[in-house]
C-alpha cells in the first residue's frame, strides 16, 4: 500500500515540473525566469570563447592587410617621384591603400564567420554600389575625371591654364576638383568632370608665346619707315625673343587709319608676357613720336547737300557734297546763282 502511495507522488511531482518548465517557455510571453536568462548568457558567453580563434585570426589577416595598404601606399608614391608624377602617385597609392584594405576586411570577414560566402558579400555591395552610384552620381565622375587628368597628364601643377571663366596657375590636382590660382591671387576650385570635359587652354605648354598688338598710323605717313621703327624697337626690348624673329605686317587699310600689326615671342608664363608688353607698346608710342609718325583718332567726314538744288536726285549730275560738275570747283550754291554774262 505505501508502495503505490509513494509512485503516485512521484509521477505527480514529474507531472508538475514537466509543466512548469513547459509554462518556462511559453510562446509570446517575457520570460523573466533567471535561470533561463543566466542560461542564455552563458550560451553566448560559451559561443563567443569557441570564436575567440577565429576573432583573433581574422584580427591578425586585417592587420597584416593595413600595414601591406601602407607599404603599397609608400612605394607607389616613391616611384611616381622618380618619374616625376608626385601628384598622380599620391592618388594612385590612395586608391591602392583602400582595394588592399576591402580585400582584407572581406578576408577577415571569411575567417570570423565561415557561414558568410564572399560571393554573397560582393553581390550585396553590387546590389548597393548600384544605388551608391546614383545617389554619388557627380562626385564618381570627378573621381573618375580626375583619374584620367592625372594619367594623361593635359597639364601639371605649376601650369597656368584658362579653363571657362577662369584662369590661373594650377596648385592642385585633385581626386574630385582641381585648384586655380587666379592672376589677382584668388582660388578657383574646378570639377574635374568640367575640365576634362570642356575645352581648356594650357597657357604655359610650350616654352614661347606670341604676343600681337595692332597699331593705326596716318594714311599719308610712309608705311615702310614705321614698319621699320617698329622692328627696331622690338628687337631691342628685353625679353623679346629672337627665334622666331618678331615681325610686322599690314592687315586693314582702315577708314582713319593705316593699321600695322606687331607680333614677338616671350617665354610663356603671364609675368613676362605682361611685362614685355608693356615695354614693347611703351617704346613704340615713344620712337613713333619722335619719327613724327602720326597715330590718328577714328575720323569722321559728314557731307551734306542743299536738297533744293536743281539737280538733286540727278545721279548722273549731282554728287553729295561736291559741285554738279566734278571738275568745277564752285560749290553748289555758286552753281545755282544766274550767270552774270
Amino acid at each position: 500500500m505505501s508502495n503505490s502511495i509513494w509512485s503516485v507522488l512521484a509521477q505527480t511531482n514529474a507531472s508538475s515540473t514537466q509543466t512548469s518548465t513547459e509554462s518556462k517557455d511559453t510562446t509570446g510571453a517575457l520570460d523573466t525566469d533567471p535561470t533561463s536568462i543566466l542560461e542564455s548568457i552563458d550560451n553566448i558567453w560559451d559561443g563567443f570563447l569557441s570564436m575567440l580563434p577565429q576573432i583573433a585570426i581574422g584580427t591578425v589577416v586585417f592587420v597584416v592587410f593595413y600595414f601591406l595598404s601602407g607599404f603599397l601606399r609608400k612605394i607607389i608614391r616613391n616611384y611616381s617621384k622618380t618619374r616625376d608624377n608626385a601628384n598622380l602617385g599620391r592618388v594612385l597609392g590612395r586608391v591602392a591603400q583602400w582595394v588592399t584594405l576591402f580585400v582584407g576586411l572581406m578576408l577577415a570577414t571569411a575567417v570570423i564567420a565561415p557561414s558568410v560566402e564572399p560571393a554573397d558579400l560582393l553581390a550585396g555591395l553590387g546590389v548597393g554600389g548600384v544605388a551608391i552610384g546614383f545617389a554619388f552620381r557627380d562626385i564618381l565622375q570627378n573621381f573618375m575625371s580626375g583619374i584620367l587628368i592625372l594619367l594623361r597628364e593635359p597639364f601639371r601643377i605649376g601650369d597656368q591654364i584658362k579653363s571657362g571663366d577662369f584662369e590661373g596657375t594650377v596648385e592642385a590636382i585633385e581626386t574630385r576638383a582641381t585648384l586655380i590660382k587666379t592672376y589677382d591671387g584668388k582660388r578657383v576650385v574646378v570639377p574635374n568632370s568640367q575640365i576634362y570635359t570642356n575645352p581648356v587652354v594650357v597657357n604655359t605648354a610650350f616654352e614661347g608665346r606670341r604676343t600681337q598688338y595692332d597699331v593705326g598710323i596716318g594714311c599719308n605717313d610712309d608705311l615702310h619707315e614705321a614698319a621699320e621703327v617698329m622692328m627696331g624697337i622690338m628687337q631691342q626690348v628685353e625679353g623679346v625673343l629672337t627665334d622666331p624673329a618678331p615681325d610686322v605686317l599690314l592687315v586693314e587699310l582702315a577708314d582713319s587709319s593705316v593699321n600695322l600689326r606687331c607680333r614677338w615671342w616671350t617665354a610663356s608664363d603671364q609675368a613676362t608676357v605682361m611685362k614685355v608688353q608693356h615695354e614693347v607698346l611703351a617704346q613704340i608710342k615713344v620712337a613713333l613720336d619722335e619719327a613724327s609718325i602720326d597715330m590718328p583718332y577714328p575720323t569722321r567726314v559728314l557731307l551734306f547737300h542743299d536738297q533744293t538744288d536743281e539737280h538733286d536726285g540727278d545721279r548722273a549730275r549731282q554728287r553729295e557734297g561736291w559741285p554738279t560738275n566734278g571738275n568745277d570747283p564752285r560749290t553748289l550754291s555758286q552753281l545755282r546763282e544766274p550767270s552774270s554774262k
